[in-house]
C-alpha cells in the first residue's frame, strides 16, 4: 500500500513504473516468443502384411514376404504456433508415399479435424526401404509385381498414418526446435558415377563429393518433458538388404530411428531410479548368478503347448508396449530420405560375381550383362550386416548432433502446396546468348535403361544402362502393349522408351501425370516436399534456387519419395547419359527445370504472402483397383498338434552365451490373418524371480528374427522360426521363446493362439 501512495504522489515515480512495466512486458514477450511453437511427435505401427506379398522397390516377383527382420513405423511430428500455421511431417518406413494413400489420409483428417490439416501442410513421406510390403500405390506400373492391389497393405499405411498424426496431435504442447548439421563420410557412394561426370566441371568443382555428406537434424524439445524427438534428412539407398531378402525391413534408415529411440530411451532409464525396467540390460538378476542353480531353475519350465489367448496379449506383451508407458510422450526419432536418386548404401563398390573385379564403369556391366554386377554393402556378404553398419553410422552422427543441436529456430511457420500436370508443364529456360525459351515437359515414359536396373538390384535379360538406341526386339514387345508417337519420341530425346507409360490407361492410369509441390517452412528451416527420387547433383540445383529466394539465411532440406511417387530426377547433362537413373526420370530432359521453376514459385509466395492456384486434383483410383493375390483360405496343423505347438525345441537343460543363436520352430498360421498391430509375433522373455516372465526382445528389435514358411506353395500347414542372436549386452539369466498368432478355420474366424519354448541358460 505505501508503494503506490508513493507513486499517487509523485509524478516522476509514475513514469518511471510504466517504463519498468513496458520494458518488463517486452522481455516477457521476448522470452515467451523464444518458446512459441507448440510441438507433438507420434508414432504407429504400419508393418503390413509378413507373408505372400510381393515387396516394394526391387520389381522382383519373386521377392515376397516370409517374416520380419523388425517393424515398420509412421513417425509423425507437428510444429504449431498456437493461434496460427502448423505444419505436419510424417516419416514413413516404406518404399515410398503414395498418392492414393495420402488422399485417403487427408480425408480422414478432414472428418476428424475439419481443415486444420490438409494437403497444404500435411507431407508424407518414405525411407525408400525396399523390405516392405506392396501393393499400396495406384498406378499400374507400380503393383504389377505385386499381382495387383494389396489392401491389407494400404490400409495397414492409412490406419498407421492416421494413428500417428493423431498422437503428434494429442502430444502437442509449448516448446523448441533445435537444428543442427553435420557430414557422414561413409554411408553412401554414387553408384551412376559416369552420369555424375557429365555435369558441368565448373559445377562439380564447388563441391568436394560426388554425393552429398551432410545430416540436417530437428531437435524437438517439450517445455515440459525435456527432450521428445528428433528427425533427420540424410541422402543414401535403402538397398542395403538384397533383392532376395524376404524378411520385412526398414533396412538402413529403420535401423537407425530404432537404435536411437532405444539409445535416448535408455539413457533416460538409467537416470530414472524407480522406472521398471524394459530392457534386458537394464535388468538385475539378483541371486540368480550361479550357473548351476539356473540350470536347475530353467530345468523346472519345459515348453508350453500352443493355447488360444486373446488377439490383445501380443500387444501387452510387446517390449515397447504403449499399455506399460508412463504418460510422459514416447521419444520418436526418423531418419528421413533425401535426394538420394544415385546414392548407395553399398559402399565397397560394385563387383561381378563370376570374376570379383569390379564392374565396367560406364554401363555397370560384367562381360556386357548387368545381371553379374552387385554392390557390396560393409557388412559383405552379409547384407544384415551391411545394413545394421549403414543405420549405426547414421544412428552415430544424429546422436551427435541431437546432443549438441544449438541453433533454435525461431519465426513464422509457413507453407506452400500445389498440383501441377508434369505431363505438359511449359518451362521458361536462359538462352546462353541471351533472351528465353519455352520447353515442355513430357508424358511419363519409361527407357530401356530403366530396365536394366541398377548395382544396388540388377535387371534382367540382355538390357544396361546407359542404352540411348533401344534394342529391336523389346520394341516389338513394347508396341504389343503401346507404341509411342513420334512427338513422345521427340520429347523424350535422347531416352529410347520402352514403356509409354505415361499415355497407358487400361485397365487405368499407369503413371501419374498430376504431381504435388509443397514447401514446409519452420522458421528458418525450409522443407522442400518432392514426389520422387532427386539425384545428387539435381539436388543441389534445387536446394541453391529455393536458397536464392529468401531473404534471411535459411536451411533448406529436400525430402524425397514425399506424397507420391514419380520415379527419378536427374539434371539435363545426366538425362543425357541413359543410366538407370536418367532413364527413369519420367517428364523429360526438361524435368528437373520444371521443378526448379515451381519450387522457386512456392518460396516467392512464402517470401510475398500470397497464395498460389492449387492445381488440377489428382485421381482417385481406388475404387479402380484390381487385385490378383488370393486370400488366406485355411490354416490347419496335423492331427495332435495345436497351433503354437513347438516343432523344433531347444534342448532342456541348454546354455548359451552372448553371439550364439538361438533357434525355435512353432506349428504356426498365416501372417496375414492379424498383423499384430503393435504387437508381436516373436518374444524373448527373462524369468524373473522364482515365476515371473519379463518381455525383453520381440519382432521389433534388430536381433530377433520371425520367419514364416509353408511346406509346400499350396500347404494349409505353416511353421514360425524364431532366430535369437543374443547381443553383448545380455544379461545371464534364464529365458524362453515364445511365439504369437493367429489362425482361420474353414468358415472363415480367426483364433488367436500362443506357445513357448523349452527355458534355456545365457552366461
Amino acid at each position: 500500500m505505501e508503494f503506490f501512495q508513493a507513486v499517487k504522489q509523485r509524478p516522476r515515480v509514475i513514469a518511471w513504473f510504466w517504463l519498468l512495466f513496458i520494458v518488463f512486458v517486452h522481455n516477457a514477450e521476448q522470452t515467451i516468443s523464444a518458446s512459441n511453437y507448440l510441438v507433438g511427435l507420434g508414432s504407429y505401427d504400419i508393418t503390413g502384411p509378413a507373408a505372400d506379398v510381393n515387396m516394394m522397390g526391387y520389381a522382383n516377383s519373386g521377392q515376397t514376404a516370409s517374416g520380419i527382420h523388425f517393424r515398420l513405423r509412421a513417425r509423425t511430428f507437428i510444429v504449431a504456433e498456437p493461434q496460427g500455421n502448423r505444419v505436419v511431417f510424417v516419416n514413413l518406413d516404406a518404399c515410398m508415399g503414395s498418392q492414393l494413400v495420402t488422399l485417403k489420409v487427408l480425408e480422414r483428417l478432414k472428418a476428424r479435424y475439419g481443415d486444420l490439416y490438409t494437403e497444404k501442410n500435411v507431407a508424407i513421406s518414405g525411407i525408400h526401404t525396399h523390405a516392405g510390403p506392396g501393393g499400396y500405390l495406384q498406378y499400374v506400373v507400380y503393383i504389377v509385381t505385386s499381382l495387383g492391389f494389396v489392401r491389407q497393405s494400404f490400409d495397414a499405411l492409412v490406419d498407421g498414418i492416421e494413428q500417428s498424426i493423431i498422437r503428434a496431435h494429442e502430444n502437442l504442447h509449448p516448446g523448441s526446435v533445435y537444428v543442427n548439421k553435420g557430414e557422414i563420410l561413409d554411408a553412401g557412394v554414387n553408384r551412376s558415377p559416369s552420369a555424375y561426370l557429365n555435369n558441368p566441371a565448373a559445377e562439380r568443382a564447388k563441391y568436394k563429393y560426388d554425393v552429398d555428406k551432410e545430416m540436417t537434424l530437428l531437435k524437438f524439445v517439450d517445455d515440459q518433458w525435456g527432450p521428445v524427438g528428433s528427425f533427420n534428412w540424410f541422402a543414401t539407398h535403402g538397398t542395403s538388404m538384397s533383392r532376395t531378402n524376404e524378411l520385412i525391413s526398414g533396412d538402413n534408415k529403420g535401423t537407425a530411428a530404432r537404435l536411437m529411440e532405444d539409445w535416448f530411451n535408455q539413457k533416460r532409464d538409467a537416470r530414472t531410479v524407480n522406472e521398471n525396467p524394459r530392457r534386458v540390460s537394464n535388468i538385475v538378476q539378483g541371486a540368480q548368478v550361479n550357473h548351476h542353480e539356473l540350470l536347475e531353475l530353467a530345468a523346472s519350465f519345459q515348453s508350453i503347448t500352443g493355447k488360444p489367448v486373446t488377439k490383445y496379449l501380443s500387444i501387452s506383451r510387446r517390449v515397447r508396449s504403449s499399455l506399460r508407458t508412463a504418460e510422459r510422450p514416447n521419444f520418436v526419432s526418423a531418419f528421413c530420405q533425401s535426394n538420394c536418386g544415385d546414392v548407395s548404401p553399398n559402399v565397397l563398390g560394385a563387383f561381378c560375381t563370376d570374376t570379383g573385379l569390379p564392374c565396367d564403369f560406364n554401363h555397370s556391366t560384367c562381360g556386357g550383362k548387368n545381371e553379374l554386377c552387385y554392390g557390396r554393402g560393409p557388412g559383405y556378404p552379409d547384407e544384415f550386416e551391411s545394413t545394421r553398419i549403414i543405420g549405426e553410422r547414421q544412428f552415430k552422427k544424429a546422436s551427435d548432433l541431437f546432443t549438441s543441436a544449438s541453433e533454435k529456430l525461431n519465426g513464422k511457420i509457413d507453407f506452400r502446396h500445389a498440383y501441377l500436370d508434369f505431363s505438359q508443364l511449359e518451362v521458361t529456360l536462359p538462352k546462353q546468348g541471351g533472351g528465353s525459351e519455352t520447353v515442355k515437359t513430357c508424358p511419363a515414359a519409361m527407357g530401356f535403361g530403366f530396365a536394366a536396373g541398377t548395382t544396388d538390384g540388377p535387371g534382367a535379360f540382355d538390357f544396361t544402362q546407359g542404352d540411348t538406341s533401344g534394342n529391336p526386339f523389346w520394341k516389338l514387345v513394347r508396341n504389343v502393349l503401346r507404341t509411342p508417337s513420334k512427338e513422345q519420341k521427340d520429347c523424350q530425346q535422347p531416352k529410347p522408351i520402352l514403356l509409354d507409360t505415361g499415355e497407358m490407361k487400361q485397365p487405368y492410369d499407369w503413371a501419374p501425370s498430376i504431381l504435388p509441390v509443397q514447401i514446409l517452412k519452420i522458421g528458418q528451416m525450409v522443407i522442400l516436399s518432392v514426389p520422387g527420387e532427386f539425384t545428387t547433383m539435381a539436388g543441389r540445383r534445387l536446394r541453391d534456387a529455393v536458397s536464392s529466394v529468401f531473404k534471411e539465411k535459411v536451411h533448406v532440406v529436400i525430402a524425397g519419395l514425399t506424397n507420391t511417387y514419380s520415379q527419378y530426377i536427374t539434371t539435363f547433362e545426366e538425362y543425357a547419359m541413359q543410366r538407370y537413373e536418367g532413364a527413369s526420370t519420367l517428364y523429360g530432359p526438361h524435368t528437373l527445370s520444371a521443378y526448379i521453376q515451381e519450387f522457386k514459385k512456392l518460396a516467392t509466395a512464402i517470401v510475398s504472402g500470397k497464395a498460389v492456384e492449387a492445381g488440377p486434383q489428382p485421381p482417385d483410383l481406388l475404387n479402380k483397383q484390381l487385385s490378383l493375390l488370393p486370400g488366406v483360405v485355411v490354416d490347419s496343423t496335423p492331427i495332435g498338434v495345436k497351433f503354437g505347438d513347438v516343432k523344433t525345441d531347444v534342448p532342456r537343460n541348454s546354455t548359451f552365451k552372448k553371439g550364439d543363436t538361438v533357434t525355435v520352430v512353432f506349428w504356426s498360421a498365416c501372417p496375414r490373418n492379424d498383423l499384430m498391430t503393435e504387437g508381436t509375433f516373436a518374444l524373448v522373455e527373462l524369468l524373473q524371480g522364482q515365476s515371473t516372465w519379463v518381455p525383453v526382445y520381440d519382432d521389433d528389435d534388430i536381433c530377433l528374427r520371425f520367419k514364416w514358411s509353408r511346406p509346400s506353395q499350396l500347404s494349409a500347414q505353416s511353421h514360425a522360426t524364431i532366430e535369437w542372436r543374443i547381443p553383448q549386452s545380455t544379461a545371464p539369466g534364464v529365458y524362453r521363446v515364445s511365439h504369437f498368432g493367429a489362425s482361420k478355420n474353414l468358415f472363415g474366424s480367426v483364433s488367436h493362439f500362443t506357445g513357448s519354448s523349452n527355458a534355456f541358460v545365457v552366461k
